[in-house]
């Protein structure tokens, strides 16, 4: 028989450094989820993007146990990373914090395709396309797909 699912938690952990201080330990301890079993678990399975914001989706059954899937760094944290920025821009309408190629765009589209809600690699790179513009940045070019 399929255990009860409980609820779901959403939340985002730099990659291999998971610890019981907040905002992990006070989530998941209010479930009465064994915080050091999800931390253990969590930093093994993303030792190989450590220091990454990842998101994670923690799926606790009513025996407390639990399961989670760790989701592709968000589109925002990808595109400061290739622009070497520290943050987007506070005015993203008048004043723009720096470019990016569609080439640029479209890699980050390829690597968030399977938790972006689209069929396409093309409307992919739209919303990665907004994402940056809402951020300031700019992107060079004509959009390279079928239009």
């Amino acid at each position: 028989m399929a255990k009860e699912v409980a609820g779901f938690i959403k939340l985002q952990i730099k990659g291999g450094a998971a610890n019981p201080s907040p905002p992990v330990g006070p989530a998941l301890g209010s479930k009465g989820i064994n915080i050091m079993d999800f931390c253990k678990q969590f930093n093994a399975r993303t030792q190989d993007k450590a220091g990454k914001v990842l998101p994670v989706v923690i799926t606790y059954y009513a025996d407390k146990s639990f399961d989670f899937v760790v989701k592709t760094p968000p589109v925002a944290v990808q595109l400061l990373e290739i622009t070497k920025q520290k943050s987007g821009s506070a005015e993203p309408n008048r004043k723009k914090v720096a470019e990016i190629t569609w080439d640029q765009v479209k890699t980050i589209a390829q690597d968030k395709m399977q938790d972006l809600n689209c069929f396409t690699v093309e409307s992919a790179m739209t919303m990665v396309a907004g994402t940056a513009r809402s951020m300031g940045i700019t992107v060079k070019g004509e959009f390279p797909g079928n239009n």
